[in-house]
């Protein structure tokens, strides 16, 4: 027998999707009726049931108005199940890793933000953080539910999530409610269904690794032994975090010879949150289908070891969770800032991740990039600014979604075209009908060069962060001139005097470095390069050692 239930997404104060079908689901006994209404004061606005099939049922309730102060209520033969307090308006999911996880207490904004009386008109879901269902899965589930601004727990909201909603609330003039699902470390194949990864070679080796490392263990003996490493990891992160707090520059080198090298990310287990398709089965299809607007999403940085394959492995999740809704909803996406740390070489797998988030920009609809090259913080994978990240999402989604800004408003400069003549390389860029603006980034320059010298490598003092390279694939930096003509104003030319027939040209081709290229709008050129056959040495497959602490 099927206890009767409804999914643990829908409590008091619970958000619902405006101006489309609000499906509304949960468990009950094959063939048992089930209803759901929604009243505002004593008045039904709509209401329907259905029939359990499969233990399984969804009633759908027709679209409404943003309406707040109603009433969910859903019955099963005696039961009945009130919701109060709920609202309609606008509702996205915030997935992805670390940095949208990221709470509001730990960014630079968030304090400030804390402080404020007035209710910014959100709501937040923390999705159930449980990557193994066993008992304890089902019981923590159902302690989930929808938090408002009043409550004791808003300091854990995820920043970007949060400032994104607060703009759009106050954009639209309605409640806005954000789904945080998200978790740090996790590659983009734990949020993505096995058969998706099964028919990809390149793919395929995230579950082939997986197989490998828990190939003769038992459930119980893979659960123990993750069991033990994080009681070890949660011991050996507090040593970490005190010699941080004493000395903020130890390097990680430093870090791992007092307390031994780090255990991050544990053993590979059926219980761990970094298995392939673990938080697909454990936190997607635990949401999925409650209805929602769109997708929010910052991720990329833990599968940079791999970067030829993140199109491949992005665009397969982003198909799973639009199969998932069963709707081609939008998704906006962060594109990866600067990251490197002191010690480490440039191993310039981010400028392949960056380079495949563009691509999913340009070859998968109903998707919208939010440049970040000028947001990252060196030394460190977690930039602490997050408003302006999430504030720029904010507009690129109200320009792909809802229409409300066009697209000069919502973009900065994407590399179109290039063409070589006369010694030089013109490019073109789209999202750049207004010309461009220069800003100096002496702050990442400046760490830029002390990096590479380190590394043994003296930055060229005529260095732009614009290069170009000959047949040989050899880059020099390049001198650059922006369109001066009316008809022009969208692009850029490059020269150098050592490369006198120019075929390659890049830009910010570096995990980390300055951002000097802006459009008018504020919002930076994004990192580039003309083609993918320029010779040049791939990116590592490798990346700095430091991100093991990159959950924390």
């Amino acid at each position: 027998m099927v206890e009767f239930s409804v999914a643990s997404v829908f409590s008091d104060g619970c958000v619902l999707q405006r101006d489309k079908d609000i499906c509304v689901f949960g468990c009950a006994d094959n063939g048992e009726p089930v209803s759901a209404k929604i009243m505002d004061g004593g008045r039904t606005v709509d209401e329907n049931s259905c029939v359990s099939i499969g233990g399984k049922w969804s009633v759908h309730l027709r679209p409404m108005p943003a309406m707040e102060n109603l009433v969910l209520e859903v019955s099963c033969q005696n039961t009945v199940k009130h919701f109060s307090n709920v609202a309609v308006g606008e509702v996205w999911l915030a997935g992805g890793q670390s940095n949208m996880e990221f709470e509001l207490s730990k960014c630079t904004e968030g304090p400030a933000e804390l402080e404020m009386d007035a209710d910014p008109n959100v709501r937040f879901f923390p999705a159930n953080k449980k990557a193994w269902m066993d008992e304890k899965f089902f019981e923590d589930e159902k302690k989930c539910v929808w938090q408002t601004w009043n409550c004791g727990e808003k300091k854990n909201w995820s920043a970007v999530g949060y400032f994104f909603a607060k703009k759009l609330a106050r954009d639209l003039g309605v409640t806005v409610g954000i789904i945080g699902c998200n978790w740090g470390g996790t590659s983009a194949s734990a949020w993505t269904g096995r058969e998706r990864l099964e028919k990809h070679s390149d793919l395929k080796i995230y579950l082939d690794e997986q197989e490998k490392e828990t190939r003769g263990k038992s459930i119980e003996e893979q659960c123990a032994e993750f069991d033990a490493y994080e009681i070890y990891n949660a011991e050996w992160t507090k040593k970490c975090d005190a010699l941080y707090r004493e000395n903020p520059k130890i390097e990680w080198s430093d870090v791992q010879k007092i307390l031994g090298p780090s255990p991050w990310p544990g053993p590979r287990s059926c219980k761990s949150p970094y298995r392939p398709t673990g938080l697909h089965e454990c936190m997607i299809k635990r949401l999925a289908p409650y209805t929602l607007r769109g997708f929010i999403f910052y991720q990329g940085e833990s599968d940079d070891h791999r970067p030829a394959s993140y199109y491949t492995l992005f665009r397969e999740m982003i198909d799973q969770w639009r199969e998932d809704w069963n709707e081609n909803l939008p998704m906006v996406f962060v594109q990866l800032p600067g990251n490197r740390y002191r010690q480490d070489r440039d191993f310039k797998n981010w400028c392949l991740i960056r380079e495949a988030q563009t691509k999913i920009f340009r070859t998968v609809a109903n998707t919208a990039m939010t440049v970040a090259a000028d947001l990252g913080e060196f030394n460190d994978i977690h930039p602490k600014a997050k408003k302006v990240l999430a504030e720029r999402m904010e507009v690129s989604a109200l320009w792909s979604v809802y229409g409300l800004v066009d697209s000069s408003m919502a973009n900065g400069p994407i590399f179109k075209s290039a063409t070589s003549r006369n010694g030089t390389m013109e490019l073109k860029f789209d999202f750049a009908e207004s010309g461009f603006v220069l800003k100096e980034d002496k702050v990442a320059l400046e760490n830029y060069r002390s990096m590479e010298k380190i590394q043994g490598n003296d930055l060229p003092s005529d260095f732009t962060g614009f290069e170009i390279a000959g047949s040989d694939g050899v880059y020099h930096p390049a001198k650059f001139k922006f369109g001066a003509e009316r008809e022009n104003l969208d692009t850029i030319t490059l020269s150098s005097d050592k490369v006198p027939c120019p075929v390659y040209a890049r830009y910010a081709w570096y995990n980390y470095g300055p951002a000097t290229v802006f459009g008018r709008n504020g919002i930076p050129l994004a990192p580039f390069r003309t083609s993918n056959r320029d010779s040049a040495p791939e990116a590592s497959q490798d990346h700095a050692d430091i991100q093991q602490i990159m959950e924390v």
